[in-house]
């Protein structure tokens, strides 16, 4: 169990690099929001590099695939507890892995292109309306994760786990909420380090 939840936090802390890799670039914050807007598009994503952006999309791959292998050991550990809570996070995991992995391969797609295809307003325009068609899986992905977040939080508030009731608070959804003021980048993989990182020494 412990090696599942390692590989979970390490996942989710190259999950997060991956997300600085699109975020930032030699001109600062990248924002894929911009691309509605092709001259604030055109300046952010000036010297971007085709190189960071590939490997992030390869390297997310892995992250995430990493990740959850976390998701569903807490899920079966689960099962000892409360079959009904594993049966939903079970299925909540993979509703949050299959799409979410999609996104990730989405979203360096659309930059990728942007980039390669000079910053150019039909480019923008193109790769703007792609990822507008392809927001579902995003959406997908992180109603997989609240759900997850959402019973696992009640599980073990609850007392229906072995767990002390305080460790709800390694979860991502409070976590996230926490995190949600700052400007700190990757904020969901920086909640699920920290969750993780909290439940292998609790566990």
């Amino acid at each position: 169990m412990k090696i599942l939840l390692l590989a979970a936090m390490v996942g989710h802390i190259l999950c997060g690099i991956t997300d600085c890799l699109f975020a930032y670039g030699p001109k600062g914050k990248v924002d894929l929001t911009t691309l509605n807007d092709y001259d604030k598009a055109y300046k952010s994503f000036e010297g971007m590099s085709l190189k960071n952006i590939m490997f992030g999309m390869l390297l997310g791959v892995l992250a995430l695939t990493m990740s959850v292998f976390g998701y569903i050991g807490l899920a079966d550990w689960m099962s000892d507890f409360s079959t009904v809570c594993a049966t939903i996070m079970y299925i909540a995991a993979i509703v949050y892995f299959l799409p979410i992995v999609s996104h990730h391969v989405f979203c360096g797609t659309v930059e990728w292109f942007f980039v390669r295809m000079g910053r150019s307003k039909e480019a923008s325009e193109a790769v703007a309306e792609f990822f507008k068609k392809t927001a579902v899986t995003m959406y997908a992905g992180y109603i997989g994760l609240l759900v997850f977040a959402v019973t696992f939080f009640i599980a073990v508030v609850s007392g229906q786990t072995d767990l002390p009731r305080w460790v709800c608070v390694f979860n991502t959804l409070p976590l996230f909420i926490i995190l949600l003021p700052t400007k700190l980048p990757a904020k969901g993989n920086i909640a699920g380090t920290v969750m993780f990182l909290g439940l292998l020494f609790v566990g």
